[in-house]
């Protein structure tokens, strides 16, 4: 490297302002791991899992949280790689400046959010934002990030109910049971409980879930 170009290195890593960018990013990375990663759907659906099973505590949300947390990290894998070889690389080789490399990480989340966006949502948030769009592909992040929050609250919400759905017939038909035995005072739950957890576990449920959770990213 030339004597200006170590100059601009030095130039780029002290100036105030992409000083300021960094601790920015900083500041912000767990909003940006919610709100434009997969891990929004993944929590949402482990949540309502957790929910159909009638437990309140378990697994603990800590669990949840770092499942969510591995399975988002495999998930975006190849987004986050883009964003390594795009931006990350030549920021620390002194290529591209602190907003260059903000601009370049953007595309591939970008591109990422809009894979799994509907257009209807696309369109209503362009719509709230006062901003004309020539195509869903140059949507800027303040109409696609929520779009994609909505749509990934829509599709949680699909799968949760497709989860929740045989858990639901057990427990109507564990209470028809004990009604019709006259077992008023037994908890349908205490009885479904086992059962549901049974029939989880023979089936591989959590391998299941983690492999259509991942299936379900475009």
């Amino acid at each position: 490297m030339n004597a200006a170009g170590v100059l601009l290195a030095h130039q780029s890593l002290s100036s105030p302002v992409d000083l300021l960018g960094v601790l920015f990013l900083v500041a912000v990375v767990p909003v940006l791991a919610v709100s434009m990663t997969s891990f929004t759907r993944i929590i949402v659906v482990l949540g309502l899992l957790r929910a159909s099973f009638g437990t309140a505590a378990l697994p603990p949300t800590s669990v949840l949280v770092a499942l969510s947390l591995m399975l988002s990290a495999a998930i975006m894998a190849p987004t986050l790689s883009a964003i390594s070889q795009q931006a990350i690389v030549p920021y620390q080789a002194h290529q591209i400046r602190v907003s260059q490399a903000i601009e370049r990480a953007e595309r591939p989340l970008s591109s990422f959010m809009e894979r799994q966006t509907r257009r209807s949502e696309i369109r209503a948030f362009a719509h709230i934002a006062r901003v004309h769009l020539v195509s869903a592909q140059s949507a800027p992040l303040v109409v696609l990030v929520p779009a994609f929050l909505t749509s990934e609250l829509r599709a949680a919400f699909a799968m949760g109910f497709a989860l929740a759905l045989p858990f639901a017939v057990i427990d109507l038909i564990v209470a028809v049971v004990l009604m019709s035995l006259g077992m008023f005072m037994v908890s349908p739950n205490a009885i479904s409980l086992p059962i549901k957890l049974l029939l989880f576990v023979a089936a591989d449920g959590w391998t299941l879930v983690a492999t259509a959770l991942a299936a379900s990213f475009r």
